[in-house]
């Protein structure tokens, strides 16, 4: 075998945790390296989170274009040019790219293009993309190898060569009929973005309802939004077959609660959720082991069976989102300098990127019930928000948990403009450990979307009382 290059730090993937644990360690002074097969700096900037926020709102361009005169302003025929949208998709990845190369020259980790699987603990040989084949030895590994997108075992599915998120990103063409097999987050997402652009679109569920994760209410409102748009919605549909070829025609086989069905259509978006890529790199003979989803098996500090290999980011389990992994990170880093961070002492934002947004943090209304967590719960229109009468943004609502004996916030939910940034004014609140009451006292700036949490946490019912036997 070739003798092993010697190094202190090997990251396996460029991932958002993994490439800032690679920069902050060779900041540090350690010889690091990290292996990456394809994207750098990961899928969020180069085939997940940014380009598909840049699409969205190119698409939301195009609905506010067709729909000017509700605001008194008269255009004539709206056309999307899709390779102009590809284009300026492309020149955004272009410049996260440029700038995870720099800041790798500058931090001095050594960023190498390949594909790694272990052949011994902490080795790894790397069969590189220009050719060649490069054996690593470190002192400490970081997993960071993510996950891709599932194809459910349907018949026809595969043959018909659906799209996933990162084909249909870079399409130049606007679908005439696209059918999106999945309704979670990041499929509810491009069916609206889509649609905007001018496809028809079908959303298949096979759950009783979409976004199963969230509470009956905010699943609802959901697809009463994406309904109003014409997005069809079938919610407990069977996928039984499929034919045809995605991009020409496709005809979907389905059994859904009113009977058997076919749906033709002429493009397939698989988004039925994700699977780890931890298969085939070798796994077992670093001493790594897996959990039964095939996920690495870590503890609350990251640190997976194998003595100094930690994982990071999806492959780990973490919640599939780009801050998540860098919180990961965060704990690791802290960790090794001596800290005590786990990965059960924090919340978990995230937003869903329609039109409007869905943002969550903490417990909903559903998951406290399920824990036997006793809590009261308020909720608003958000037409009862000044901001959103005056700006005609009155789609969704604000729910808030809070606890039945402390006064503390548990978790927050809104649908409606500005979303994101609503709930990080709660999850800061959260973060301090502040009573409801000190939202419902608060002056918020007049007329914005936050200015609805006083009123939502004044409206949050007294502390109940607990029954004597």
């Amino acid at each position: 075998m070739i003798q092993a290059e010697q190094f202190e730090v090997l990251v396996l993937g460029s991932g958002a945790g993994g490439k800032l644990i690679a920069w902050h360690m060779a900041q540090s002074g350690r010889r690091t390296a990290v292996v990456e097969r394809r994207w750098i700096g990961g899928s969020c900037p180069n085939i997940a989170c940014m380009p598909t926020k840049n699409q969205i709102s190119s698409a939301s361009t195009a609905h506010v274009a067709r729909h000017g005169a509700r605001h008194g302003t008269i255009s004539g025929a709206v056309a999307v040019d899709m390779a102009l949208v590809r284009r300026r998709k492309r020149e955004m990845v272009e410049r996260q790219v440029a700038k995870h190369l720099r800041i790798y020259q500058e931090s001095g980790a050594e960023l190498i293009m390949g594909s790694g699987r272990f052949v011994a603990p902490k080795t790894l040989e790397v069969k590189l993309n220009d050719g060649g084949t490069r054996v690593l030895a470190a002192d400490k590994i970081f997993l960071n190898v993510g996950t891709h997108a599932a194809v459910p075992n349907v018949p026809g599915l595969e043959a018909a060569r659906p799209l996933t998120h990162i084909e249909a990103l870079e399409l130049d063409y606007v679908p005439k009929h696209l059918i999106v097999i999945g309704g979670g987050y990041s499929g509810l997402e491009l069916a609206q973005a889509f649609r905007r652009f001018g496809s028809a679109v079908t959303v298949v569920e096979s759950g009783p309802r979409l976004m199963t994760r969230e509470d009956v209410d905010v699943s609802d409102e959901i697809r009463r939004v994406l309904g109003d748009e014409g997005i069809q919605i079938l919610a407990g549909a069977q996928l039984l077959q499929v034919g045809g070829r995605s991009g020409d025609t496709v005809t979907l086989s389905l059994r859904t609660p009113s009977g058997e069905q076919q749906i033709d259509g002429s493009d397939i978006l698989v988004a039925a959720g994700r699977i780890p890529n931890t298969a085939g790199i070798g796994l077992k003979e670093a001493g790594v082991e897996l959990d039964g989803r095939g996920y690495v098996s870590v503890n609350g500090r990251l640190e997976t069976s194998a003595p100094d290999v930690w994982a990071v980011g999806e492959c780990a389990g973490s919640p599939q989102f780009t801050h998540i992994s860098e919180d990961d990170f965060r704990i690791i880093r802290d960790n090794l300098a001596g800290g005590h961070r786990s990965t059960g002492d924090r919340l978990v934002p995230y937003c869903m990127f329609t039109d409007p947004p869905l943002a969550r943090v903490g417990l909903s209304e559903g998951e406290a019930k399920r824990q036997g967590v006793l809590a009261r719960v308020a909720t608003l229109p958000m037409d009862s928000v000044l901001g959103a009468q005056a700006t005609d943004q009155r789609q969704g609502f604000m729910k808030v948990v809070v606890g039945n004996n402390d006064d503390r916030i548990l978790g927050f939910t809104m649908i409606g403009a500005s979303a994101g940034e609503v709930m990080a004014a709660v999850q800061t609140a959260m973060l301090a450990g502040l009573a409801y009451s000190s939202l419902a006292d608060a002056d918020f700036a007049h007329p914005t979307m936050a200015e609805g949490l006083s009123s939502l946490f004044s409206s949050v019912p007294p502390r109940s009382v607990p029954e004597t036997k």
